[in-house]
């Protein structure tokens, strides 16, 4: 053989320590990006979850302040406005329901100022499929067929009434447990229930 003849030469490793370096970085960029994305992702449903439960503990709030506010004069009207925010069970027994406090208010002919002391969800409800694709028994299935959604919020308030037999204003405190059920992207009270 010729000595001039061409052989195989060494050109250095085919990775460099720089060409590592720069794979590592990218990797590692890569996964930050990722990272950042689920975790932007994440908080987005967390905010939206906690938007949607305060206007579920508003929706409450505001229905109890009408229950607990009616007096003589507006017992008719107030009870009109509260039955309009009604769905299920409890808009079918409507009348039933209210009697006990639409008789207080009528017998004892008072005024009454309330407020709501405050407000918490109890327990959330989302249907979702089992795992044979049907949907599990609601904790009111007359309500499941059309709402999407339904939250528990208990609600405590004060209310002072007046009335005109008694020079002595008379405090009642409430505490009541109040379904609140998303129906087409209405939330509507869909149960009301005293705690003792």
């Amino acid at each position: 053989m010729p000595e001039d003849e061409p052989t195989a030469t060494e050109d250095g490793p085919v990775f460099t320590t720089y060409g590592i370096a720069s794979a590592v970085l990218g990797l590692i960029a890569v996964v930050a990006v990722a990272l950042a994305a689920l975790i932007w992702t994440q908080h987005r449903e967390d905010s939206g979850e906690l938007s949607y439960r305060a206007r579920v503990m508003q929706t409450a709030a505001d229905w109890t302040s009408v229950l607990i506010n009616m007096n003589k004069d507006t017992v008719q009207a107030d009870m009109a406005r509260l039955h309009e925010n009604t769905v299920g069970q409890l808009n079918a027994d409507f009348d039933a329901a209210v009697e006990p406090y639409r008789k207080l208010v009528q017998t004892l002919q008072s005024r009454t100022a309330g407020q709501i002391d405050s407000v918490a969800v109890e327990s959330i409800y989302h249907p979702q499929p089992g795992p044979d694709g049907a949907r599990p028994q609601a904790p009111q299935p007359e309500v499941s067929e059309f709402a999407s959604r339904t939250d528990t919020v208990m609600v405590v308030a004060t209310s002072i009434s007046e009335n005109a037999a008694e020079q002595k204003p008379q405090t009642v405190r409430w505490n009541l447990r109040l379904d609140v059920s998303d129906v087409d992207g209405k939330l509507m009270i869909s149960r009301l229930e005293p705690i003792r």
